[in-house]
């Protein structure tokens, strides 16, 4: 897989929320179209987002800086950030950090569309 991919490899609406769905491993290489990625939902006027991590294995401290930086700016345009299906190594990052109070985390997509 090529670093110059987008992680996000599906966008999906339902009614006003949108869903990223991601894939691979979320590092220094690919984090700068990750965050490109989500930041361009953003233009799309969501009123939440969805990012489904179920296939993400690995995502260092860029791929983290990427989504604090998503949730800062949801949060100032009065948007909802759902994060949904977090990974053992991503999960347990989120936690190290104490990110996971900071973010609403779901087990599943379907949890996090309720």
């Amino acid at each position: 897989m090529s670093s110059h991919q987008s992680p996000i490899k599906e966008i999906e609406w339902i009614g006003s929320t949108v869903i990223a769905r991601v894939s691979g491993d979320i590092d220094l290489n690919r984090s700068p179209q990750f965050q490109h990625g989500l930041l361009e939902l953003l233009d799309r006027k969501p009123r939440r987002i969805v990012v489904n991590l179920a296939e993400v294995r690995y995502m260092d401290s860029s791929g983290i800086a990427s989504l604090v930086k998503l949730l800062s700016r949801t949060r100032k345009a009065g948007l909802n950030l759902r994060l949904a299906a977090l990974n053992d190594q991503p999960r347990k990052a989120f936690e190290i950090t104490l990110l996971d109070t900071a973010f609403e985390i779901f087990s599943t997509e379907k949890e996090a569309l309720a």
